[in-house]
């Protein structure tokens, strides 16, 4: 699996021109799947993500997770994430997981989300048309594959 995580003042996901899902503070989470994602990748993801200190705690200092910010999560699945740009000027989105495998490992991350941080999880529509719109804080983005552990 790989996500970007982008650390936002607020996001929130329209579909067909309505507002379908909104956060405030907290953590947009882009989420991309391929065929050789399981569980114990999404379950090491999402423990990481929300014990990840990316917000300043009273000093000034990236020190709190989104749980203790008292933030939100924005989880939306993003399968050009897998894009592989090895060859011409056309991605190729071979690696991307198709949705038999991809949309239940999704659900499974954001329940994982929601039972590892105890925070407020909200999502798009999987394999919909959505106008994402954020505000980046800081700006904060981290990129994390569950392949390159690091």
């Amino acid at each position: 699996m790989r996500v970007v995580i982008q650390r936002v003042g607020y996001c929130r996901v329209v579909i067909g021109g309505e507002l379908f899902s909104s956060v405030d503070r907290g953590l947009a989470v882009l989420v991309g799947v391929e065929d050789a994602d399981t569980r114990e990748d999404a379950d090491w993801l999402a423990a990481k993500i929300c014990r990840m200190r990316l917000f300043d705690d009273a000093d000034g200092v990236m020190n709190l997770s989104v749980v203790e910010a008292g933030g939100a999560i924005m989880a939306i699945s993003q399968f050009t994430l897998m894009a592989s740009t090895r060859k011409g000027n056309r991605p190729s989105y071979i690696r991307a997981a198709a949705p038999g495998h991809s949309k239940p490992l999704y659900d499974y991350f954001v329940e994982r989300l929601r039972a590892e941080g105890g925070t407020e999880v909200k999502t798009g529509v999987f394999g919909a048309d959505m106008d994402v719109e954020l505000l980046n804080d800081g700006p904060v983005t981290i990129v994390m594959d569950t392949k390159n552990r690091e």
